[in-house]
């Protein structure tokens, strides 16, 4: 919607005003109406309702989304609809309903595809927001900063008309986790989008190391005045070995589909060279300090859920293994394998057998669940859910496991050698 656009929360409306009597061609279909006020006749040339979420295919979240009108009329009509705030930069309006909650859809349905929608504008676009959380808005913050310029605005909440010069109402999705190159300004990439990661997050990560480097020097302040110089120097000489050790970082699950041997898994892990950094994200971990664990990670090791969207904090170039319960080999691939091969990740899969699933101790071996998984998927998404999804952990096969973290060893150590080759 390009023109004199201004927003009417009260009747969840957006108007456009217009000097023409032709439609506008932004509409999938016209309605015109002809109504008069004070004596002034006033046209209104379209009228379209819309839902401004990306999951248009799923008719079942897109019955929860708030609706908008979008209504065209004649110019003379905007005298009894005055702006309260003048904007001299487009607006991009969505809605944070739907599955917000979920770290996937909030990234795969929100995040990205407001940068798709959002990025050739260079920040000069004000973000207007159906369905608000405060909650959304605290976390992601950082990215929303990289995004625009200027203060988000509850549609809902804030009664006044706002105008603007033009209007992006819905985002544009192209895939699962990443976007089409083709199809975006300048040719930008999924690498460009973590790019915009990396600076959203560095001031906080930042300031999280300068805090931990005075905590540091404090202890090696009160270590010196209370040991031996021998031991002071030999503690320094293991921390500097432990840095060179490639880091691979677990993201742990509770509840299903948990890896019930993890502990065994990682000291196994560090048995083969490796430094862990066991991480267990929940709703209330900051983003900026997992961003700062994945980031400085040579692997990941996650089993298949909704806390493997984190594979966009990688760096290009480093190892992804995701651990795949029974029942969930399609939706690993194409949620995040796939995705994580174009961002540029060595990405491993492990799918699992029957044996290391905890099914296997509740169902009989000639049963469909465990001989069969597709099967069951094709009764319907409730018994993919219940089964394979809440109903099932993962006890891993230590020694068949033990292939594909010594596979990503090697392969890290020697790419971690050609780039310090490179550098010199």
């Amino acid at each position: 919607m390009k023109g004199d656009v201004r927003t009417n929360s009260a009747s969840s409306s957006i108007f456009l005003y217009s000097s023409k009597t032709t439609t506008h061609g932004f509409f999938n279909y016209v309605s015109s109406m002809v109504e008069e006020v004070n004596g002034d006749v006033q046209v209104e040339l379209q009228h379209e309702k819309i839902k401004p979420y990306t999951r248009k295919w799923e008719t079942s979240v897109m019955n929860t989304i708030d609706e908008l009108d979008l209504v065209s009329k004649t110019q003379n009509a905007a005298i009894n609809h005055h702006c309260d705030v003048n904007h001299n930069v487009p607006a991009v309006f969505f809605s944070t309903g739907g599955y917000t909650g979920n770290v996937y859809h909030e990234f795969n349905d929100g995040i990205l595809p407001l940068y798709i929608t959002s990025q050739h504008l260079n920040k000069k676009v004000v973000i207007v927001i159906l369905e608000y959380h405060n909650w959304w808005i605290l976390k992601y913050g950082d990215i929303l900063s990289r995004l625009s310029d200027y203060p988000v605005i509850d549609f809902s909440g804030d009664k006044r008309t706002h105008c603007f010069p033009e209007a992006i109402v819905g985002l544009r999705i192209h895939d699962e986790l990443t976007m089409d190159s083709s199809l975006m300004s300048g040719n930008k990439s999924i690498v460009d989008f973590r790019n915009v990661l990396d600076r959203a997050y560095w001031p906080r990560i930042n300031g999280l190391i300068q805090d931990e480097e005075r905590e540091a020097k404090e202890r090696q302040r009160e270590k010196l005045s209370l040991s031996p110089s021998s031991e002071i120097v030999e503690e320094v000489q293991e921390e500097d070995q432990l840095i060179k050790k490639p880091k691979l970082v677990v993201l742990s699950r509770n509840g299903s589909r948990a890896i019930t041997n993890e502990d065994l898994m990682v000291k196994m892990a560090e048995k083969i060279g490796f430094r862990i950094q066991v991480v267990r994200p929940d709703k209330t971990t900051e983003l900026a300090k997992i961003y700062r664990a994945l980031n400085s990670s040579d692997v990941l090791v996650g089993v298949h859920g909704a806390a493997m969207t984190h594979f966009l904090f990688m760096k290009p170039g480093s190892v992804f293994i995701q651990v795949i319960p029974l029942g969930t080999d399609w939706a690993a691939e194409t949620y995040y394998g796939e995705p994580s091969r174009k961002l540029g990740l060595n990405y491993i899969s492990y799918p699992i057998l029957p044996r290391e699933s905890s099914l296997y101790d509740k169902y009989d071996t000639s049963d469909p669940v465990l001989r069969d998984p597709k099967s069951v998927n094709r009764k319907g998404w409730q018994y993919t859910k219940s089964i394979y999804l809440d109903g099932q952990n993962v006890r891993l096969n230590l020694r068949r496991f033990r292939k594909r973290l010594v596979r990503a060893y090697n392969y890290t150590i020697n790419r971690n050698r050609h780039l310090r080759l490179q550098s010199q």
